[in-house]
């Protein structure tokens, strides 16, 4: 599974525990909202999303559309 911007980040935290630290170091909150409305900055969203992604080992490569 690719970790996308519709998703919360208490929901990938859950899943994958190794993402905390992603988000404290972009100082976003580990909350029930979803990344697109907590960042709307889109170029840190992307870079916020490449590094979830490399941490989980996840990419578009790894990952088929719908799961």
């Amino acid at each position: 599974m690719i970790i996308q911007s519709n998703m919360s980040p208490e929901g990938i935290v859950k899943v994958w525990k190794a993402t905390a630290y992603i988000f404290i170091k972009f100082k976003i909150p580990i909350n029930k909202q979803s990344l697109e409305k907590l960042v709307k900055d889109q170029t840190l969203l992307s870079l916020l999303l490449i590094e979830l992604n490399s941490r989980v080992g996840s990419s578009a490569k790894t990952c088929i559309d719908g799961g």
